[in-house]
C-alpha cells in the first residue's frame, strides 16, 4: 500500500562584531547593512537543522528586509512551526530574476567538529560553520545586497525565495513556488544558489525517498513454515533494488549512459534497515528506507510502479500464510530532476553573468525541478563546493563568497537597464 506523506578567529557576528552570541540573543537588524561575511555570521548563528523550526531566521530576515522598505511574504507549513519567505525588490513587472535558497541545514551532532558549528570561525581563507556552503553563503550574499538592490532603481525586479525543509526532500518550496507563480509577474529566470563553485548547472537527478514497512507473523524458527519473516521478505525487496540498479548500470555501459552524471544511470539504494526480535523468531516487523535517484530523462514514478508490483507479488505469498501480513510503502519525498532546457533563458542569463560556457550536472537534488514544473526557466549556480557540504568542519572560502557577490552585483547592474 502506498501512502503520501587566534589561529581560529571568530568572524564578525551580531552585537559587537567579533563577539560570539547564541542565535536567540541576536540583535534586531533594523536599518543595518552588513557585508556578506558579516551576514553569514548571523545566519550560521541560527541552528536551523531540519528537525527544528526555522522561524527565528525567518523573523530575522523579514525584519531586516522590512527595515529597508522591502515587503516580504510568509508561506508557512501546516502547523506554523516553519515557513518559507519570499519578497520582490523593484517593480513587479515581467522579466525579473528569482534568487532561491533553503534555510535549513543538516545536523552537526556526532561529527568531529573542531569549532562550534553554529559560530562562524575563520581560518585563513576559509569560513567554517554549519551551512556555510550548503547554503547560507548564497543567502548571506543575497540578504547583504538587498539594501543595494532596493536602492538601485531596478527596471526589472529581483525576487528572493527562502524555503524550509530542502534537506529532507524539498518539502517546503512547492507551496511558495505556487504562490509566487500566482502572484508575481512572470520572471525571466530562477537561479537556485546551491554550491556549484559558480559554475552553471543545467541538470541534476530527481530524488524519491520511500519508507517500507514489512509486517510479518512471528513464530519460533523451528516451525518457520508457519510464520512470515518480515526480514526475509525485506531482504528480497532490497535485493530487487540492487538487481534493478545493476540492470541500469549494464544498460548505461552498453549505451554510454548520460555522461554528465556520475554514475551515468538511475540508482536505487537502501540506507537504513531495522527489525526482528530474536535470532530464533521470525521477524514480526522490518522497516527500511529506499532512495531512488533518476536521470532527468526518466521518471521516478515508473520505478515506484515497478517496485510496488514486485512488492504486491510478495505480499500475495505472505498472505497465503497469514492474511494480516503485508507490505506498506510510504512516499516521503519526490523531488523532480532539473532538466536541460532548450534555449533556456535562465541558462543564457547565468552564462552571461559567469562567462561559463561548459556543461555541468550535479548528483544532488534541489528545488530547481520544482520551479521548472511550474513553468519557471531555472538553473543552479552558487558559491561554494558541495564536497564541503554536510561534512564536519564545513566551510566556504572567502574567494567563493566574493565570486558569488560579484555575480549578484552584475545581476543588479543588468536589471537596472
Amino acid at each position: 500500500m502506498l501512502l503520501n506523506l587566534p589561529d581560529d578567529q571568530p568572524c564578525l557576528t551580531p552585537r559587537q562584531f567579533g563577539e560570539r552570541l547564541p542565535a536567540n540573543e541576536l540583535e534586531s537588524p533594523l536599518g543595518q547593512q552588513f557585508s556578506p561575511e558579516e551576514m553569514l555570521g548571523k545566519l550560521v548563528g541560527f541552528p536551523t537543522v531540519s528537525s527544528q523550526s526555522n522561524l527565528p531566521l525567518i523573523d530575522f530576515a523579514a525584519d531586516y528586509l522590512a527595515s529597508h522598505g522591502i515587503v516580504s511574504h510568509r508561506v508557512p507549513n501546516a502547523d506554523g512551526g516553519k515557513s518559507n519567505l519570499w519578497a520582490t525588490i523593484g517593480p513587479d513587472v515581467p522579466g525579473g530574476v528569482v534568487l532561491s535558497g533553503h534555510t535549513d541545514v543538516v545536523p552537526a551532532e556526532g561529527q568531529p567538529w573542531t569549532s562550534d558549528p553554529f559560530t562562524l570561525t575563520a581560518r585563513g581563507d576559509r569560513l567554517y560553520g554549519r551551512g556555510t556552503t550548503d547554503m547560507k553563503g548564497f543567502l548571506a550574499i543575497t540578504l547583504a545586497l538587498a539594501p543595494e538592490m532596493a536602492a538601485a532603481g531596478l527596471q526589472r525586479p529581483i525576487h528572493l525565495a527562502l524555503s524550509y525543509d530542502e534537506e529532507v526532500g524539498c518539502l517546503g518550496a512547492p507551496s511558495m513556488i505556487r504562490e509566487m507563480r500566482e502572484t508575481i509577474a512572470p520572471p525571466q529566470a530562477v537561479i537556485v544558489g546551491e554550491p556549484t563553485k559558480m559554475q552553471v548547472v543545467t541538470g541534476h537527478k530527481g530524488v524519491m525517498g520511500l519508507e517500507v514497512h514489512v509486517r510479518g507473523k512471528p513464530v519460533h524458527s523451528s516451525v518457520v513454515h508457519e510464520g512470515v519473516s518480515a526480514i526475509m521478505v525485506a531482504a528480497r525487496l532490497i535485493t530487487w533494488l540492487s538487481e534493478r540498479m545493476e540492470t541500469n548500470r549494464l544498460a548505461a555501459g552498453n549505451a554510454g549512459g548520460d555522461s554528465l552524471f556520475v554514475p551515468p544511470y538511475t540508482t536505487l539504494h537502501s540506507g537504513r534497515i531495522e527489525g526482528g526480535t530474536a535470532h530464533n523468531i521470525t521477524a514480526k516487523d522490518c522497516r527500511f528506507t529506499v532512495d531512488i535517484r533518476t536521470l532527468p530523462s526518466e521518471r521516478s514514478g515508473d520505478y515506484l510502479a515497478e517496485f510496488q508490483a514486485f512488492a504486491a507479488s510478495l505480499e500475495s505469498e505472505m498472505q497465503r500464510v497469514d492474511p494480516a501480513s503485508g507490505i506498506d510503502i510510504v512516499r516521503r519525498s519526490d523531488t523532480p530532476a532539473c532538466r536541460r532546457e532548450v534555449q533556456g533563458e535562465a541558462e543564457a542569463l547565468a552564462r552571461a553573468l559567469t562567462g561559463d560556457n561548459a556543461e555541468h550536472a550535479v548528483a544532488y537534488g534541489t528545488e530547481a525541478g520544482q520551479f521548472q514544473d511550474e513553468a519557471f526557466s531555472t538553473v543552479v549556480c552558487g558559491p561554494g563546493d558541495m564536497e564541503q557540504g554536510h561534512a564536519p568542519d564545513e566551510f566556504i572560502t572567502r574567494e567563493q563568497l566574493a565570486a558569488g557577490e560579484a555575480f549578484q552585483r552584475r545581476l543588479i547592474e543588468r536589471l537596472k537597464n
